[in-house]
């Protein structure tokens, strides 16, 4: 070796820090870093090209571009109008009806675009005036609209899910798109009954109204509109699930279906809004596979200085403890949320933390719930939280305030986290009566 190991990992990781901290974008960051380390140890910047390419080269990251595709044509055609009034007509009329519906109609949304940003600019720009109109604080209105979408990269289909089982590999035997998301359906519904326990005893202390009841007529008609748009998620899920198509090609199937009831059922579609659909989706892919491409090669850089072998033997000196490894791992998970986005932590954590869950016996199906729930809370967390960002903007209200009020909301959500943690069942049960799976 013709460089100190050590210099080079301080290279690869402080030129990185020192670019986030510059607010120089996360894909830029990871790919000159990586560069910088690559022309220090006298490789081939070669390596550098042909690494982002072969981490942008997976069958599995098809699936990404349907499912974003999915979640715009939600959103212009209707469905996710048709989703909130069935969440209505299902719990809009307990106390606190609308926070109930918010949490509901997030797991139905979720359980077809697996975006939390996706869920808040759709169902927060109806939800949130709604309920600051019907006598609910704004700063409560807000800060459920945020951690209630967060159940959208749990409940399938999710394409961080996709990330992680990409940035999986070979590690660990590998894991299965499908394994995983199986894995996130009871997290996921275990994060919405949370947060509308929250909802319940805040709406009781604060008095918040109760929903108007539908009558027998309206509720028979919304549910069988919404029926029609929730199975854009059975196509997916069951599809998947049984083994009838792939996850890409279930996103395709699903894509298809959702932009027919969106045009020929619900007619709220107009083939000239259709550019404006793939023009936002092709944005959106352009930031993602570019940053799984320059993450790729930040990674295999990370590999080749053997940062995650170090990083383990550091994590088992200072305890050989299972419950203390796994608490501090969930800490750094948390902190790091809060300064980087998701996608990026999953391609870079993921090669890192692996090699030291497995040694505790955790499954990587476990492991990938436990991280993509980990990384949820960073949506909703200052000062990077991208679902937290939108919230805000659309209730016109100072991310400080939002984030007081959502103190309960996170207590929540770290209580469902250390579930996943510590009871593999919560991600395990379902992939094990379905696959298998131990």
């Amino acid at each position: 070796m013709q460089f100190d190991n050590n210099i080079a990992i301080a290279i690869l990781m402080g030129t990185f820090v020192i670019m986030i901290i510059m607010k120089i974008p996360v894909t830029f960051s990871l790919a000159v870093s990586s560069g910088l380390t690559m022309i220090y140890c006298k490789i081939s910047l070669m390596a550098l090209i042909q690494t982002f390419a072969k981490s942008v080269n997976s069958f599995s990251l098809l699936a990404i571009p349907f499912f974003i595709l999915c979640g715009e044509i939600m959103g212009a055609g209707g469905i996710s109008d048709r989703m909130l009034n069935f969440a209505n007509v299902i719990v809009g009329r307990f106390q606190g009806g609308l926070a109930h519906v918010n949490c509901l109609a997030s797991m139905f949304f979720g359980g077809v675009s697996g975006s939390a940003v996706a869920d808040v600019s759709s169902l927060g720009t109806a939800l949130i005036p709604m309920m600051k109109n019907a006598g609910y604080d704004e700063d409560f209105s807000v800060g459920i609209t945020v951690t209630s979408a967060c159940q959208g990269v749990l409940i399938p289909p999710s394409h961080n899910m996709i990330i992680y089982a990409v940035s999986v590999g070979g590690l660990a035997g590998g894991v299965s798109v499908r394994n995983l998301f199986m894995g996130g359906v009871i997290p996921g519904v275990s994060l919405g009954l949370a947060l509308m326990g929250v909802c319940a005893v805040i709406s009781y202390k604060r008095n918040y109204p109760k929903g108007e009841k539908v009558s027998l007529k309206d509720a028979i008609k919304i549910s069988r509109d919404a029926i029609l748009a929730l199975f854009t998620a059975a196509i997916i899920l069951f599809g998947v699930t049984f083994g009838l198509f792939t996850a890409t090609e279930s996103g395709a199937i699903a894509c298809l279906y959702a932009l027919f009831i969106s045009m020929a059922i619900y007619r709220e579609l107009k083939p000239s809004y259709l550019p404006v659909i793939l023009m936002k989706t092709v944005k959106t892919l352009a930031m993602v596979f570019s940053l799984i491409g320059a993450a790729g090669v930040f990674g295999w850089m990370m590999a080749y200085l053997r940062v995650p072998v170090a990083l383990t033997k550091l994590l088992l000196n200072i305890s050989n403890n299972k419950i203390v490894i796994l608490l501090l791992i969930n800490a750094l998970l948390l902190f790091l949320g809060c300064i980087m986005d998701m996608a990026p932590l999953i391609l870079i954590m993921t090669p890192i933390l692996l090699p030291v869950v497995t040694k505790f016996g955790m499954n990587t199906v476990q492991f990938g719930i436990m991280l993509i729930l980990n990384l949820a809370v960073g949506l909703c967390t200052p000062p990077v939280g991208s679902a937290l960002f939108v919230g805000c903007s659309i209730g016109k209200i100072p991310i400080e305030k939002t984030v007081k009020a959502m103190l309960p909301m996170y207590l929540a959500m770290v209580v469902v986290l250390l579930m996943v943690t510590f009871i593999p069942g919560m991600s395990l049960w379902l992939p094990g009566l379905i696959y298998g799976v131990k």
